[in-house]
């Protein structure tokens, strides 16, 4: 079960409104790196994982917190939005350009659907999407994806800090910019703890290595203008998995036939040379037959 507090994890309150930024601060809601985002994510993870123990706690654990983050955001969006215009909106931007500007920088919705508050929806709107989440069941697929979602995160979250000059905004993102690092730091942890308990190696899945076509598995194909690729440490060496080694393709050839289907069911009507010919054949006979 879940247990509220009335309680924010961390203080969420701007000097004064800011009906602008409480449109861009959506983003870190619900946008795709934005922290429903990761709290889904988490949760998920943590449901579908089939250990007891560390793992399962650790995941449980940042779940949990990031349900506090929408709080805190969700509320800072609200009160930002304190004293918004709404329905003197149209005149309010006809009387004083400016002002029109700054009301024009809205979200409506925020008006229109939520009554003041925040929505479950990015900078511009768009609905959160439960595609965002990542949970496979593979905690080392899933932890990569992880420490992705926080440093997108915790980019767009220092971006939006450059955004504001509100001292008690800044206040609350420096709180989160925090929490980032120190979730970017987790899942990069808990990645070596996988592999220092033997549950995985570096490659996922960590199987199938006897199976797949070993002379391309170290290979940089040389596929784009420009040959300053081969001097990273991805094209020499030896690779991370310890088991093979790099190297790279100054001129690759390609290893399979052409690229075209089969022929289509004739019902589908695609055109090919074959429909071409039945046509003509069908032109000819019914010429033949009027003649």
């Amino acid at each position: 079960m879940f247990y509220h507090t009335k309680r924010m994890q961390f203080e969420a309150k701007p000097e004064q409104p800011d009906p602008v930024y409480a449109r861009k601060l959506q983003e870190l809601i619900g946008g795709a790196w934005g922290e429903m985002t990761v709290t889904m994510r988490y949760l998920f993870q943590g449901w579908n994982c089939r250990m007891e123990g560390k793992y399962k706690d650790m995941i449980m654990d940042i779940a949990t917190e990031e349900m506090g983050h929408v709080e805190m955001l969700a509320t800072m969006v609200a009160r930002l939005l304190d004293g918004a215009p709404s329905d003197k909106t149209a005149e309010a931007a006809q009387n004083d350009p400016v002002l029109g500007a700054i009301i024009g920088g809205m979200d409506p919705q925020q008006a229109i659907v939520s009554g003041g508050g925040a929505t479950p929806s990015d900078s511009n709107g768009y609905p959160w999407n439960g595609r965002y989440v990542v949970a496979s069941g593979n905690l080392l697929a899933d932890f990569r994806a992880n420490v992705t979602a926080e440093s997108q995160g915790r980019l767009q979250t220092a971006r939006l800090y450059h955004m504001t000059d509100d001292p008690g905004v800044k206040n609350m993102l420096k709180f989160n910019l925090a929490r980032d690092t120190m979730h970017q730091n987790q899942w990069l942890a808990a990645i070596e703890q996988l592999k220092a308990d033997g549950l995985e190696g570096t490659v996922v899945p960590n199987d199938l290595f006897d199976e797949e076509h070993r002379e391309h598995a170290s290979t940089l194909w040389h596929l784009s203008d420009g040959d300053a690729s081969q001097e990273g440490q991805w094209a020499h060496g030896t690779a991370p998995d310890g088991d093979h080694e790099f190297s790279f393709v100054a001129n690759p050839e390609p290893l399979g036939g052409p690229a075209s289907g089969p022929k289509p069911p004739e019902h589908l009507y695609a055109t090919t040379w074959e429909t071409d010919t039945m046509l003509r054949k069908a032109k000819n006979t019914v010429k033949d037959k009027l003649t």
